[in-house]
């Protein structure tokens, strides 16, 4: 009997799983539209080089995705339950609430595993092959990252500013460049309108500038001259971040491997900001697929408690929860990385939090007792009418 029950719980909960993963995929899809359709109308860029972009960066947000919908299913499979009275009945025939936790925890335990697959192995993987990608488009559409009216640090030592961009005729309009390149020299470039080209061979963009002025500073010297242009061409080196994509080398802990983010870590002679990030990332490979099971306890007495008129109810309580370990471990992630305490705390507390908060749920709904928090003590309820009748006075 315990088998049937559990392999019954274990199947109700892949469908609400499956509809969750979709949703909040779709959902993601969404929010990168708006960008997806600007490449493929401003910029000409094949639908096909979109749908890969999407596809490798689907990893960074699976490891988010499963764990939440791990906790929508199981909350979603057990209101089911509830309303239909199938909680009443099995408890009516002897089983407890936590006789029936054991296929949750094995299903959360399957979510795991998938989370701890794609950190681990999909992340780095997805990575570097957005970022491949992206060398490939930027070396057949070089003026894709040159955003109007923003100033543009891609280059080194180099800040562009493009007033406008005419996509039709790849034309760039009312130039401003600060050049720090030379040591000695400080360059202004002024230019109505100017083209880039790409150099794949030698990896450097061409900036071709039109009818323009030049003014220098020489720092050393203590002199400034000015010069007038007809055609100016600047050469835009691309090594520092196209370059190291195709050789290869990662740039970013998430597209290291486990054993590279080990290295990292010990080799490091100092704890500075890259130290951080690779020991928080480690923390996070194994924190993220654990957050299945610490959330999975919250969702199921959610479930169990909340009777079909407080469906609305008990699903909102699971998204408030949710957004609570999010906002921790958010939180977690930029002092983590700032080095404002350890990285250990700021990845495992959300899931301390949220477990602890799991099995005081699961305790009271096995109890009978409700889910409400306890009341107010009575001198924090009349505390706000003594602040209103002091502000009276």
């Amino acid at each position: 009997m315990n088998s049937i029950i559990q392999r019954y719980i274990f199947k109700e909960l892949l469908g609400p799983f499956g509809v969750g993963i979709a949703f909040f995929s779709f959902v993601f899809i969404m929010t990168q539209l708006p960008t997806m359709t600007n490449y493929i109308v401003n910029y000409k860029i094949g639908i096909l080089s979109v749908g890969l972009l999407l596809l490798y960066t689907m990893p960074f947000f699976l490891q988010f995705i499963i764990p939440m919908s791990v906790m929508i299913a199981v909350l979603l499979t057990f209101l089911r339950m509830s309303g239909d009275m199938e909680i009443v009945a099995l408890k009516a025939g002897g089983v407890s609430i936590y006789r029936l936790l054991t296929p949750v925890l094995a299903f959360a335990l399957v979510g795991a595993l998938m989370t701890a697959l794609i950190a681990v192995h999909g992340l780095p993987k997805g990575r570097q092959a957005t970022r491949q990608l992206i060398y490939d488009v930027a070396a057949a559409h070089v003026d894709l990252g040159l955003k109007p009216r923003q100033f543009i640090d891609t280059y080194a030592d180099v800040i562009i500013y493009i007033h406008e961009v005419d996509t039709s005729t790849k034309m760039l309009k009312h130039i401003f460049i600060e050049d720090w390149r030379s040591p000695e020299m400080t360059s202004t470039v002024v230019a109505p309108q100017g083209q880039l080209s790409f150099d794949p061979e030698r990896m450097v963009a061409i900036l071709r500038l039109f009818d323009g002025t030049i003014h220098q500073v020489n720092l050393t010297e203590g002199r400034a001259n000015d010069l007038v242009f007809e055609t100016y061409d600047i050469r835009l080196d691309m090594n520092r971040d196209l370059g190291a994509a195709a050789a290869g080398k990662p740039l970013h802990v998430e597209e290291m491997t486990m054993e590279q983010i080990r290295q990292a870590i010990d080799s490091a002679t100092e704890k500075d900001s890259r130290y951080y990030k690779a020991l928080l990332e480690w923390h996070k490979k194994f924190s993220l697929p654990a957050a299945c099971l610490a959330l999975a306890l919250i969702g199921m007495p959610l479930g169990v408690r909340a009777r079909t008129a407080k469906r609305a109810y008990g699903i909102g309580l699971g998204l408030g929860f949710f957004l609570l370990y999010y906002i921790m471990l958010s939180i977690g992630w930029v002092l983590g990385e700032a080095g404002v305490y350890p990285p250990v705390i700021g990845m495992w507390l959300p899931n301390i939090v949220s477990a602890g908060i799991g099995v005081v749920l699961l305790v009271r709904a096995a109890n009978e007792k409700p889910l409400a928090l306890p009341p107010l003590p009575s001198w924090l309820k009349r505390w706000p009418q003594r602040v209103l009748s002091g502000f009276k006075r």
